[in-house]
Formats: structure tokens, C-alpha cells, sequence
């Protein structure tokens, strides 16, 4: 028997409903094929796939600008860096 240390096992997953389970109602089948129903639609139990839908949405969002935390943490932790070094901002202003 040949036996691989380095080879990581496969991550499989099973997601088994019984067929009169309360939560496949919305699953509206078609005549298409047999596993044409499974192929786009998902159960409403079925948690994995919600959160890799709402993950998909998130990262697809139509607003790309920056947040505007973002920016003030940026500016402050610059502020503090500069006080830490002890940067001399008189030299922008002439007087």
C-alpha cells in the first residue's frame, strides 16, 4: 500500500435535505433535467451557501469610494507619527 505524508486529504462537502424537508418549499423544480434544480438554486438550511452569496455581494459592491473612517484613522495615525519624530510644520508656513 503506497502512503503519501505530504498529500493534505480533500475538503468535501455534503449537504444532504431529506426529500419532504419543510425547507426545500421554495425550490421550484423544472422538467429540465434531474439535477438542473440543484445546479442554481440551494435550500434555505443550507447556511454555507448564504454566506458565500452575501460574501460575493459584499466584495461586488457598486460603491467603490473610500470610507471616510478609513481616512480619518490614515491622517491620524500620520499625525502621531509625525509628533513622534518631531516634525516641524512651521517650514510651509512664511511669515
Amino acid at each position: 500500500m503506497k502512503v503519501n505524508f505530504f498529500k493534505l486529504n480533500k475538503n468535501r462537502k455534503f449537504n444532504y435535505t431529506p426529500r419532504f424537508f419543510k425547507g426545500k418549499d421554495d425550490v421550484a423544480p423544472s422538467f429540465e433535467s434531474k439535477f438542473s434544480v440543484y445546479r442554481e438554486s440551494y435550500n434555505t438550511n443550507d447556511i454555507g451557501k448564504h454566506w458565500a452569496d452575501q460574501r460575493y455581494k459584499m466584495r461586488n459592491r457598486k460603491n467603490r469610494g473610500i470610507n471616510l473612517t478609513l481616512i480619518l484613522i490614515i491622517l491620524f495615525l500620520i499625525l502621531i507619527f509625525l509628533y513622534i519624530i518631531d516634525f516641524d510644520i512651521n517650514i510651509f508656513f512664511t511669515n
